[in-house]
């Protein structure tokens, strides 16, 4: 079935942001627009105060999922951005375009990381070390 692979997708997710220490899940939302397409949206707030917002909508074609538009923000405790990867089209003469990294330094040209990626990119930021 179509839809498996897309749940298969999602409940890696979760068990990741399940993974996270010393966070609050402010919003988690998979929504299922046809069985072959879902959006999904998280917000977590981190003990430390800093906040990750993912957004994403992924289709399924070919038994590949393919994600038609994404948005991972992270940002400090005074709402500062401390990065974001998207794929709005708006830096063209980027090696990797859509696909970038707005960072402190600038617009980087990169590929579209892993949510599970992500994740651990934020926690070596966001959770004091043990």
């Amino acid at each position: 079935m179509l839809r498996d692979a897309l749940v298969h997708y999602l409940e890696d997710i979760e068990s990741a942001v399940r993974e996270l220490n010393d966070v609050y899940v402010e919003h988690y939302e998979e929504e299922y627009l046809a069985s072959d397409r879902v959006n999904l949206r998280i917000r977590i707030r981190f003990a430390t105060g800093y906040l990750l917002e993912l957004n994403e909508a992924a289709i399924l074609e070919g038994g590949n999922i393919r994600h038609l538009g994404y948005r991972y923000h992270f940002q400090d405790t005074k709402n500062q951005l401390i990065f974001r990867y998207d794929n709005t089209p708006h830096y063209p003469n980027l090696k990797s375009f859509p696909h970038h990294k707005h960072a402190k330094r600038g617009v980087i040209a990169v590929e579209k990381p892993s949510i599970p990626n992500v994740l651990e990119e934020v926690k070596s930021i966001a959770q004091p070390a043990e």
